[in-house]
């Protein structure tokens, strides 16, 4: 992991308090012990927004408004320009869930988020958002798997 990092170390750590994520999250404390890290909720698994088209085999109607309201809220706090006086980059790294990086994708994009359902992710794949101080938004990579052995990629 530290390649991937080695000229823009992240500047925190921040992963969802779920197991799969938080044992995910574990080599990058081995790595980047100095940087700050933190544990959180509203980063947990869950159904984000009614999909379009709708699914057959995917319809947890009821948690579309709970978990879609907890999810947005994370968006909000973690994707937005640096601040005004901030002088160079900064990389944040979130450990959490393919529905969560589904929707947050979509969201970054200014995609309709009832797409969200459309993308696929493998499982410990690395997805890349840059934000610029204007606020355009670019995504590097999308369920990048270049750092995992072929027979470790798996898709729910």
């Amino acid at each position: 992991l530290e390649h991937l990092l080695a000229d823009s170390p992240p500047s925190i750590l921040v992963h969802s308090t779920m197991t799969r994520a938080t044992q995910t999250f574990q080599p990058f404390l081995k790595s980047f012990s100095a940087v700050d890290t933190k544990s959180c909720d509203l980063l947990r698994e869950g159904a984000p927004y009614p999909p379009e088209p709708a699914s057959k085999n995917y319809r947890p109607t009821h948690y579309f408004h709970t978990d879609g309201a907890r999810i947005e809220a994370a968006y909000r706090q973690y994707f937005h320009r640096a601040d005004v006086d901030q002088k160079s980059d900064s990389v944040e790294v979130i450990v959490c869930h393919g529905n969560v990086i589904r929707y947050f994708v979509c969201r970054a994009l200014q995609v309709p988020p009832s797409a969200w359902l459309r993308i696929s992710l493998a499982h410990c794949s690395l997805t890349v958002l840059d934000i610029r101080p204007s606020g355009r938004v670019s995504l590097r990579a999308l369920g990048e798997t270049g750092h995992l052995p072929r027979n470790l990629i798996t898709f729910s």
